[in-house]
């Protein structure tokens, strides 16, 4: 038998169905509140995941346009363009006075130091970087390593068209004009156009008469600075290319080339009209006159024309007097050399005559 009075034991069944809808409730309003608080929290992170994905899109797009950029930084005054700004701002001091280095001697302005270190050797003459095979001083390193391939015969830069080889790359695109026909450069002059800009540039000095280089010993002046380093030779007696056939030597490779003709045979300029070939271009150009019947070169004095420009040279010795072939035996003189070799004919039959 129980010993709780049943009015105890009833007060204790409503006490604990009483707490059990308490706690009901409880947990209902627990649940029923937590959804609405997470789906608010699940907004806000959807938004703010939605604004970080938008940042990074805009980050990524910054990020394109700043590459994008880099791979184009270009001047607004010569519109060259640079992979970085760093060398744009460099370049740009091109087109100012800041940070300039500046020749003493002539005023040439460089953004680089190095550079001017470079150019100063034009001034000074120096010539650090030899050549250990010939000797030859060149006032930059790249200079010398081109030069070392003459010896070497080293080519590296080939035509894909026609397998030529060439110590330098620029050789090479010019080469590559001749496959191309390519000529940007036309005389405004006289209309004959050029590959080179630099060949463009010599080039009108022959219509204004301008001679910037001129020789220290002479005083000779000329167009550019190879025809004054050809020039050269004629007091140094340079002679650096030789025949291997017969050891004659001579100051340019082109007549180098040209003797060879000698030994070779070779004749390759033919005319297109009756067959006839020769070794040499001019003797070509001067025979197709004789077809065309032109004489091209004029006398100013009398207007008496000619075909080739050494009879206009001889003719010319009528209007000055000119008299530069003289006889070692009476000192009787002649404009014409074949006038002397037939005088000195009459000096050997003289002699041939006994007492």
């Amino acid at each position: 038998m129980s010993s709780v009075h049943p009015e105890i034991e009833f007060m204790n069944e409503q006490l604990t169905s009483e707490m059990e809808q308490v706690v009901v409730k409880w947990e209902t309003d627990v649940f029923m509140v937590t959804p609405t608080t997470n789906h608010k929290d699940s907004e806000r992170d959807e938004e703010l995941q939605q604004n970080k994905d938008e940042n990074h899109d805009t980050t990524k797009q910054n990020r394109l346009i700043e590459t994008q950029d880099k791979s184009s930084y270009s001047c607004s005054i010569c519109d060259e363009t640079f992979t970085e700004n760093s060398l744009l701002a460099k370049h740009l001091k091109i087109h100012t006075d800041e940070g300039l280095f500046s020749c003493k001697i002539c005023g040439k302005t460089s953004s680089r130091k190095c550079h001017l270190d470079v150019h100063m050797r034009t001034h000074t003459g120096e010539k650090p970087f030899l050549c250990n095979l010939c000797g030859k001083g060149f006032s930059q390193k790249g200079h010398l390593t081109i030069h070392t391939r003459t010896h070497t015969g080293e080519r590296p830069f080939s035509c894909k068209i026609c397998e030529k080889g060439f110590i330098e790359k620029d050789f090479l695109t010019e080469h590559m004009k001749i496959h191309t026909g390519d000529r940007p450069f036309p005389c405004k002059i006289c209309g004959k156009s050029f590959s080179r800009k630099s060949s463009l540039t010599v080039h009108v000095r022959t219509h204004v008469a301008e001679k910037p280089f001129s020789c220290e010993i002479c005083g000779k002046g000329f167009c550019a600075k190879a025809f004054l380093n050809l020039h050269m030779r004629v007091h140094t007696g340079d002679r650096p290319f030789s025949c291997v056939i017969c050891g004659k030597t001579y100051t340019q490779k082109s007549h180098l080339s040209v003797h060879l003709r000698t030994h070779t045979g070779d004749r390759p300029f033919s005319c297109t009209l009756c067959g006839k070939s020769f070794q040499y271009k001019l003797s070509l150009t001067e025979h197709m006159t004789i077809h065309t019947g032109e004489r091209p070169f004029l006398c100013k004095v009398c207007g008496k024309r000619f075909r080739e420009k050494c009879h206009l040279t001889v003719h010319m010795r009528i209007h000055t007097g000119e008299k530069p072939f003289s006889c070692n035996v009476c000192e009787k003189r002649f404009c014409k050399k074949c006038n002397l070799i037939l005088h000195m004919r009459n000096h050997a039959s003289e002699n041939s005559v006994s007492c």
